[in-house]
Protein backbone atom coordinates (compact mmCIF):
# COMPACT_ATOMS: atom_id res chain seq x y z
CA UNK A 1 0.00 0.00 0.00
CA UNK A 2 2.81 2.19 1.01
CA UNK A 3 4.53 1.66 -2.60
CA UNK A 4 1.36 2.30 -4.18
CA UNK A 5 0.43 5.78 -2.80
CA UNK A 6 4.38 6.64 -3.48
CA UNK A 7 3.93 5.81 -7.41
CA UNK A 8 0.75 8.08 -7.16
CA UNK A 9 2.90 11.13 -5.84
CA UNK A 10 5.61 10.93 -8.42
CA UNK A 11 2.60 10.69 -10.99
CA UNK A 12 1.18 13.51 -9.39
CA UNK A 13 4.33 15.42 -9.59
CA UNK A 14 4.97 14.76 -13.33
CA UNK A 15 1.49 16.44 -13.67
CA UNK A 16 2.36 19.77 -11.64
CA UNK A 17 5.39 19.98 -13.50
CA UNK A 18 3.06 21.00 -16.57
CA UNK A 19 1.60 23.69 -14.82
CA UNK A 20 3.37 27.22 -14.98
CA UNK A 21 5.08 26.98 -11.45
CA UNK A 22 5.97 23.38 -12.63
CA UNK A 23 7.62 25.17 -15.84
CA UNK A 24 9.35 26.89 -13.90
CA UNK A 25 11.02 24.70 -12.62
CA UNK A 26 11.87 22.33 -14.89
CA UNK A 27 13.61 25.14 -16.92
CA UNK A 28 15.90 25.52 -14.08
CA UNK A 29 16.84 22.33 -13.86
CA UNK A 30 16.67 21.72 -17.57
CA UNK A 31 19.69 23.94 -17.69
CA UNK A 32 21.62 23.10 -14.56
CA UNK A 33 21.62 19.28 -15.53
CA UNK A 34 22.89 20.19 -18.48
CA UNK A 35 25.62 21.84 -17.16
CA UNK A 36 26.45 19.44 -14.80
CA UNK A 37 26.20 15.78 -17.28
CA UNK A 38 28.02 17.85 -19.87
CA UNK A 39 31.40 17.21 -18.43
CA UNK A 40 30.72 13.79 -17.45
CA UNK A 41 32.19 11.02 -19.79
CA UNK A 42 32.48 7.00 -19.65
CA UNK A 43 30.15 4.61 -21.71
CA UNK A 44 26.73 4.12 -19.16
CA UNK A 45 24.42 6.67 -17.89
CA UNK A 46 20.79 5.97 -16.40
CA UNK A 47 18.40 8.35 -15.26
CA UNK A 48 15.41 6.62 -12.60
CA UNK A 49 11.55 7.76 -12.78
CA UNK A 50 10.46 11.29 -13.72
CA UNK A 51 10.97 11.45 -17.61
CA UNK A 52 9.31 15.16 -17.83
CA UNK A 53 12.94 16.39 -17.29
CA UNK A 54 15.51 15.08 -19.56
CA UNK A 55 18.65 14.70 -17.52
CA UNK A 56 20.36 13.02 -20.03
CA UNK A 57 19.84 15.41 -22.91
CA UNK A 58 23.41 16.76 -22.92
CA UNK A 59 25.49 13.73 -21.51
CA UNK A 60 27.33 12.45 -24.33
CA UNK A 61 28.00 8.90 -23.27
CA UNK A 62 26.82 6.08 -25.81
CA UNK A 63 24.90 4.39 -23.66
CA UNK A 64 22.31 6.73 -22.03
CA UNK A 65 18.72 4.94 -20.87
CA UNK A 66 15.58 6.64 -18.52
CA UNK A 67 13.99 3.69 -16.40
CA UNK A 68 10.20 4.51 -14.43
CA UNK A 69 7.73 2.83 -12.49
CA UNK A 70 5.54 1.93 -15.76
CA UNK A 71 6.35 2.60 -19.07
CA UNK A 72 4.22 5.12 -20.43
CA UNK A 73 1.92 5.44 -23.81
CA UNK A 74 3.59 6.89 -26.16
CA UNK A 75 0.50 9.16 -27.28
CA UNK A 76 0.37 10.23 -23.70
CA UNK A 77 3.87 10.95 -23.48
CA UNK A 78 3.86 13.38 -26.52
CA UNK A 79 0.29 15.11 -25.14
CA UNK A 80 1.70 15.88 -21.75
CA UNK A 81 4.90 17.65 -22.98
CA UNK A 82 2.88 19.57 -26.46
CA UNK A 83 2.46 22.30 -24.29
CA UNK A 84 5.74 22.53 -22.63
CA UNK A 85 8.51 25.50 -23.15
CA UNK A 86 11.81 24.57 -24.56
CA UNK A 87 14.41 24.44 -21.80
CA UNK A 88 18.05 26.17 -22.07
CA UNK A 89 19.90 23.65 -22.97
CA UNK A 90 18.60 21.64 -26.42
CA UNK A 91 21.68 22.56 -28.23
CA UNK A 92 23.47 20.11 -25.70
CA UNK A 93 22.30 16.79 -27.10
CA UNK A 94 24.71 17.44 -30.45
CA UNK A 95 27.33 14.46 -30.48
CA UNK A 96 24.96 12.01 -28.72
CA UNK A 97 24.53 8.40 -29.15
CA UNK A 98 20.86 8.70 -31.17
CA UNK A 99 20.29 11.77 -33.42
CA UNK A 100 17.46 14.15 -31.83
CA UNK A 101 15.52 16.94 -33.80
CA UNK A 102 15.62 19.87 -32.55
CA UNK A 103 11.68 19.61 -31.73
CA UNK A 104 12.12 16.43 -30.06
CA UNK A 105 10.87 16.30 -26.89
CA UNK A 106 12.76 15.01 -24.14
CA UNK A 107 10.39 11.52 -24.03
CA UNK A 108 11.31 10.97 -27.72
CA UNK A 109 15.15 11.50 -27.33
CA UNK A 110 15.70 8.89 -24.22
CA UNK A 111 12.79 6.98 -24.24
CA UNK A 112 11.28 4.89 -20.97
CA UNK A 113 12.98 1.08 -21.74
CA UNK A 114 12.83 -0.64 -18.58
CA UNK A 115 10.02 -0.63 -15.73
CA UNK A 116 11.32 -1.75 -12.06
CA UNK A 117 10.55 -0.76 -8.28
CA UNK A 118 12.82 2.10 -7.11
CA UNK A 119 14.48 -0.17 -4.69
CA UNK A 120 15.75 -3.40 -6.81
CA UNK A 121 17.49 -1.83 -9.67
CA UNK A 122 17.97 -4.24 -12.39
CA UNK A 123 21.29 -3.71 -13.78
CA UNK A 124 24.84 -5.90 -12.59
CA UNK A 125 27.40 -4.67 -9.68
CA UNK A 126 29.53 -1.83 -10.75
CA UNK A 127 27.87 -1.42 -14.73
CA UNK A 128 26.99 2.34 -14.66
CA UNK A 129 28.70 5.37 -15.08
CA UNK A 130 26.50 8.12 -13.66
CA UNK A 131 23.05 8.09 -12.06
CA UNK A 132 20.60 10.75 -11.84
CA UNK A 133 17.94 10.97 -9.63
CA UNK A 134 15.36 13.99 -10.09
CA UNK A 135 13.09 14.20 -7.00
CA UNK A 136 13.26 10.55 -6.68
CA UNK A 137 14.00 10.42 -3.46
CA UNK A 138 11.53 12.58 -1.45
CA UNK A 139 8.83 10.87 -3.36
CA UNK A 140 10.19 7.18 -2.78
CA UNK A 141 8.41 4.85 -0.18
CA UNK A 142 12.40 3.70 0.98
CA UNK A 143 15.06 6.64 0.23
CA UNK A 144 17.65 4.76 1.83
CA UNK A 145 17.42 1.51 0.01
CA UNK A 146 17.34 3.33 -3.55
CA UNK A 147 20.66 5.17 -2.84
CA UNK A 148 21.75 1.71 -1.34
CA UNK A 149 21.26 0.44 -4.95
CA UNK A 150 22.82 3.52 -6.52
CA UNK A 151 25.63 3.01 -4.75
CA UNK A 152 26.08 -1.14 -5.34
CA UNK A 153 25.45 -0.14 -9.83
CA UNK A 154 28.04 2.52 -9.55
CA UNK A 155 31.57 1.74 -11.00
CA UNK A 156 34.51 3.03 -8.65
CA UNK A 157 34.74 6.96 -9.37
CA UNK A 158 30.97 6.42 -10.78
CA UNK A 159 28.78 9.41 -10.16
CA UNK A 160 25.42 10.22 -8.61
CA UNK A 161 22.82 13.93 -9.59
CA UNK A 162 20.09 14.49 -6.96
CA UNK A 163 17.94 17.16 -7.10
CA UNK A 164 14.71 17.66 -4.39
CA UNK A 165 12.90 20.26 -3.28
CA UNK A 166 14.51 22.56 -0.59
CA UNK A 167 12.81 22.32 2.51
CA UNK A 168 14.05 25.88 3.91
CA UNK A 169 12.84 28.19 1.62
CA UNK A 170 9.30 29.82 0.86
CA UNK A 171 7.82 26.55 -1.12
CA UNK A 172 8.97 24.54 2.04
CA UNK A 173 7.37 26.47 4.20
CA UNK A 174 4.06 27.17 2.40
CA UNK A 175 4.35 23.04 1.98
CA UNK A 176 4.00 22.90 5.52
CA UNK A 177 1.80 24.82 5.85
CA UNK A 178 -0.56 23.42 3.64
CA UNK A 179 -0.43 20.08 4.97
CA UNK A 180 -2.30 21.33 7.90
CA UNK A 181 -4.16 23.47 5.83
CA UNK A 182 -5.33 20.75 3.25
CA UNK A 183 -3.89 22.81 0.48
CA UNK A 184 -0.61 21.68 -0.46
CA UNK A 185 1.42 23.38 -2.86
CA UNK A 186 3.17 20.40 -4.27
CA UNK A 187 1.71 16.58 -3.82
CA UNK A 188 1.17 15.61 -0.07
CA UNK A 189 3.18 12.43 0.04
CA UNK A 190 6.64 13.95 -0.78
CA UNK A 191 8.67 14.29 2.27
CA UNK A 192 11.35 17.38 1.67
CA UNK A 193 14.97 15.96 2.29
CA UNK A 194 17.03 18.58 3.32
CA UNK A 195 20.96 19.29 1.94
CA UNK A 196 22.84 18.55 5.13
CA UNK A 197 20.23 15.30 5.85
CA UNK A 198 21.06 14.11 1.92
CA UNK A 199 24.66 14.89 2.46
CA UNK A 200 25.06 12.49 5.69
CA UNK A 201 23.54 9.62 3.94
CA UNK A 202 25.80 9.55 0.63
CA UNK A 203 28.49 10.59 3.25
CA UNK A 204 27.79 7.03 5.07
CA UNK A 205 27.70 5.17 1.93
CA UNK A 206 30.84 6.79 1.03
CA UNK A 207 30.12 9.24 -1.58
CA UNK A 208 32.08 12.67 -1.34
CA UNK A 209 29.46 15.35 -1.96
CA UNK A 210 30.46 18.06 -3.95
CA UNK A 211 29.15 21.72 -3.48
CA UNK A 212 25.05 22.10 -3.97
CA UNK A 213 23.48 24.53 -6.74
CA UNK A 214 20.25 26.14 -5.44
CA UNK A 215 18.03 28.04 -7.02
CA UNK A 216 13.83 29.19 -8.50
CA UNK A 217 14.07 31.82 -5.19
CA UNK A 218 10.45 33.24 -6.32
CA UNK A 219 7.97 33.00 -4.07
CA UNK A 220 5.25 30.04 -4.63
CA UNK A 221 3.21 31.89 -7.04
CA UNK A 222 0.96 29.72 -9.30
CA UNK A 223 0.47 32.10 -12.49
CA UNK A 224 3.50 32.57 -14.83
CA UNK A 225 2.48 36.44 -14.88
CA UNK A 226 3.88 36.54 -10.62
CA UNK A 227 6.73 34.24 -11.48
CA UNK A 228 8.20 36.92 -14.06
CA UNK A 229 7.75 39.58 -11.94
CA UNK A 230 9.80 38.55 -9.07
CA UNK A 231 12.67 37.21 -11.37
CA UNK A 232 15.05 39.68 -10.60
CA UNK A 233 14.84 37.19 -7.78
CA UNK A 234 17.23 34.72 -9.53
CA UNK A 235 20.68 36.77 -9.29
CA UNK A 236 19.86 38.42 -5.93
CA UNK A 237 18.73 35.36 -4.50
CA UNK A 238 21.85 33.30 -5.76
CA UNK A 239 24.14 35.77 -4.63
CA UNK A 240 23.00 36.81 -0.95
CA UNK A 241 20.70 33.84 0.25
CA UNK A 242 22.20 31.03 -1.49
CA UNK A 243 20.71 28.18 0.83
CA UNK A 244 16.97 29.18 0.47
CA UNK A 245 16.11 28.10 -3.22
CA UNK A 246 12.69 26.29 -3.65
CA UNK A 247 15.61 23.30 -5.57
CA UNK A 248 18.50 22.24 -5.54
CA UNK A 249 20.81 19.79 -7.45
CA UNK A 250 23.81 18.44 -5.54
CA UNK A 251 26.38 15.97 -6.95
CA UNK A 252 28.45 13.47 -5.10
CA UNK A 253 31.10 10.76 -6.48
CA UNK A 254 31.70 7.10 -4.97
CA UNK A 255 35.00 6.28 -3.63
CA UNK A 256 36.41 3.10 -2.73
CA UNK A 257 38.78 3.17 0.00
CA UNK A 258 42.22 1.61 -0.46
CA UNK A 259 42.11 2.35 -4.33
CA UNK A 260 45.27 4.11 -5.65
CA UNK A 261 45.71 5.75 -9.38
CA UNK A 262 48.46 4.62 -11.01
CA UNK A 263 50.42 7.05 -13.01
CA UNK A 264 53.77 8.42 -13.83
CA UNK A 265 56.59 8.91 -10.85
CA UNK A 266 56.63 12.40 -10.26
CA UNK A 267 59.87 12.62 -7.64
CA UNK A 268 63.10 10.78 -8.63
CA UNK A 269 65.43 9.81 -5.67
CA UNK A 270 69.02 11.29 -5.97
CA UNK A 271 71.88 8.32 -6.67
CA UNK A 272 73.26 7.60 -3.41
CA UNK A 273 76.97 8.87 -3.42
CA UNK A 274 79.80 7.37 -2.03
CA UNK A 275 81.13 7.38 1.39
CA UNK A 276 84.45 8.07 2.58
CA UNK A 277 86.41 5.50 3.72
CA UNK A 278 88.89 6.74 7.23
CA UNK A 279 92.53 6.35 6.01
CA UNK A 280 93.17 5.54 9.79
CA UNK A 281 94.43 1.68 9.43
CA UNK A 282 96.55 2.92 6.16
CA UNK A 283 98.53 5.35 8.31
CA UNK A 284 98.52 2.68 11.26
CA UNK A 285 100.14 0.04 9.10
CA UNK A 286 103.03 2.53 7.71
CA UNK A 287 103.66 3.57 11.89
CA UNK A 288 104.01 -0.48 12.63
CA UNK A 289 106.10 -1.06 9.61
CA UNK A 290 109.08 2.13 11.04
CA UNK A 291 108.67 0.22 14.14
CA UNK A 292 110.10 -3.06 12.89
CA UNK A 293 112.54 -1.89 10.60
CA UNK A 294 113.98 0.12 13.71
CA UNK A 295 113.65 -2.81 15.94
CA UNK A 296 115.85 -4.98 13.08
CA UNK A 297 118.68 -2.45 13.03
CA UNK A 298 119.08 -2.14 16.89
CA UNK A 299 119.16 -6.18 16.80
CA UNK A 300 121.63 -6.05 14.02
CA UNK A 301 124.22 -3.25 14.52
Amino acid sequence: MRDSSSEKAIINLGAWLQTATGLYVRNWEQAHLNALTSDIFGFHALQIGLPQISALQANRMPYRWLTDKHIPPASSAAAADAGSQSSEGDAGSEGSASSVSDDATPEQAIPVVVSHDFTELPFASQSLDLVVLPHLLEFAAEPHQVLREVERVLIPEGQVIISGFNPASLWGMRQAAGRLTGGAFLPRDGEFISLPRLKDWLKLLNMEVGRAQFGCYAPPCDTQKWLHRFGFLEPAGARWWPYFGAVYVVRAIKRVQGMRLIGPVLSKRSAASARAVPATNRAGAGHAHKVQERRNQSDNP
